[in-house]
């Protein structure tokens, strides 16, 4: 094979692997971050910077010592640093999450710490990926009459590379090998890439540097992601969406994404109430004029089915009406199935996104609950104007939406942007606040009724409730039901800052002000 035709391999796979890295650190940004617009642009943001800082690395080298030994070995240490990344994220995990429990706010800190820990480890590996490309092009450059045509053929080789990293990364190596595994097969494809040019002059040095980068592969075998909390780990398992747990503490199993900042679902045998937030989606229908009747509800839409915590609820206490479960994760659905019960017969469920799910059905609900949540973010597409609308269109006269948001005491200011866009489009909206705690989180339910309703309705409701359960839920509830009046920001398709107004209540936190 000839030196030109090496260099020209190795500048491809530089490319293939330098993008399929930055896909692949997006499953890992995620587990945090969520996929979100802020997170995307970071990440974005790193892998350009590294990069531009190879580039520049590259080029000075390559005109100091333009010497073909010394970028094959750039390119074989950026794939072993590739390799490494499996191995040190975990012990970077669980660093993070010993900062503080679980789903409490001052979990906030550890996204700083979990950015900054990010940002070194790729430093290395990315930043001596870029040197690859400007050291070829030096190399390659015979004569200055055909400079142009060297560059052109280095650029374009390590775009079409990047190319397909882009796509064969998301689509064939993390569905089918997981994120750890695509990170160490990414870095033995540039580690194979190297030893093209390494292994004709390395000779006797031939066996460390393949000692060095076999010792990739177990490392990387051995890397565990730790569980988000304490008791037995009944499950986990990698989607295109979430790192999936499922975990049992007592009698209590709960369904938790990626670093755990807060739990999905929580299913409980032995207890018919969850304590939790998912009892008050239970209270919606008592918004609607007196005198409140179970018979009248009939039928329910969950977008964010997770565990599926809220349709046991409704099952148990309004019996076994029509429910149509939407959750975006199949894995999410598989565990819950598996250890969490999801086996009512009048639960359908839809593998789908909640919003792509109604635009395509025609269905009428009584109700149409929203918990879709990757903590600590609600996807913006289930927050604006235009999404309530639809969700309006597949309400019954008498029908309900009820949604999820988190605050902190002191900060409602996503509650408020959600309850005021609800109310461009609900007649009514109201606001349920979980009691006061001590827990540095909090829930509201925003619920809001398709007709005109009162204020007073919920409280004379009460008084018809006869199932114990519903009645205990509503007698917790009632000193926290206000009807929403004050005026925010209108959130639109168009321009819904939802992670930005998450952002302000997380620094505000930090800042101290609870």
């Amino acid at each position: 094979m000839s030196p030109q035709l090496k260099v020209k391999i190795l500048v491809f796979a530089s490319g293939f692997v330098s993008l399929g890295v930055e896909i692949t650190a997006s499953r890992l940004m995620e587990r945090a971050f969520g996929s979100t617009l802020w997170a995307w642009s970071t990440l974005i943001g790193l892998i350009l910077s590294y990069l531009s800082l190879g580039y520049l690395l590259g080029g000075k080298l390559a005109d100091k010592f333009p010497s073909p030994a010394l970028l094959y070995r750039l390119a074989f240490l950026a794939g072993l640093f590739t390799g490494f990344i499996p191995f040190a994220a975990p012990a970077l995990f669980t660093l993070i999450s010993s900062t503080g429990p679980a789903g409490s706010l001052p979990n906030f800190i550890s996204l700083i710490a979990f950015f900054l820990g990010m940002a070194l480890l790729l430093a290395v590996p990315v930043t001596l990926m870029g040197s690859i490309s400007p050291f070829a092009l030096r190399l390659s450059i015979r004569d200055i009459g055909e400079a142009g045509e060297s560059g052109g053929t280095i650029f374009a080789l390590s775009t079409v590379g990047s190319i397909l990293g882009t796509f064969v990364s998301p689509f064939i190596l993390i569905p089918f090998l997981g994120t750890t595994r695509t990170f160490l097969a990414l870095a033995l494809i540039l580690i194979a890439a190297s030893f093209l040019g390494i292994a004709p002059s390395a000779r006797g040095r031939t066996l460390l540097y393949l000692l060095l980068a076999t010792g990739t592969l177990p490392l990387g075998l051995k890397a565990k992601i730790y569980p988000p909390a304490r008791g037995q780990v009944l499950f986990e398992g990698e989607s295109p969406y979430n790192y999936v747990w499922v975990i049992q503490s007592g009698q209590d199993i709960y369904l938790m994404l990626n670093e755990g900042f807060g739990v999905q679902s929580l299913y409980n045998p032995e207890e018919v109430l969850t304590g939790g937030i998912w009892d008050y989606f239970l209270l919606a229908p008592l918004f609607n004029p007196p005198p409140f009747s179970p018979a009248e509800v009939k039928s329910l839409c969950l977008i964010g089915l997770a565990g599926g915590t809220i349709s046991r609820l409704y099952t148990q206490i309004y019996g076994p009406i029509t429910i149509d479960g939407v959750e975006i994760d199949p894995l999410v659905v598989e565990a819950a199935r598996k250890f969490m019960a999801l086996d009512s017969p009048n639960l359908k469920v839809a593998i789908d996104d909640g919003r792509h799910y109604l635009s395509r059905s025609a269905k009428i609900y009584d109700v149409i609950a929203v918990d879709a949540y990757r903590p600590p973010y609600i996807p913006y597409h289930l927050t604006t104007r235009e999404f309530f609308q639809e969700v309006l269109k597949h309400l019954s006269p008498r029908g309900v939406v009820a949604v999820n948001v988190a605050h902190t005491p002191s900060d409602y200011r996503l509650v408020n942007a959600i309850a005021s866009t609800m109310a461009s489009v609900f007649p009514s909206v109201y606001v349920i606040d979980e009691l006061p705690s001590d827990h540095p989180i909090a829930n509201s339910l925003i619920v809001g009724t398709a007709s005109a309703t009162r204020p007073e309705n919920f409280p004379l409701n009460v008084a018809f409730v006869e199932n114990p359960y519903l009645l205990e839920v509503a007698k917790r509830a009632l000193p926290e039901v206000k009807i929403f009046v004050g005026g925010s920001s209108i959130l639109t398709d168009d321009h819904a800052p939802v992670e930005h107004l998450t952002h302000l209540t997380i620094l505000d936190y930090l800042r101290g002000k609870r």
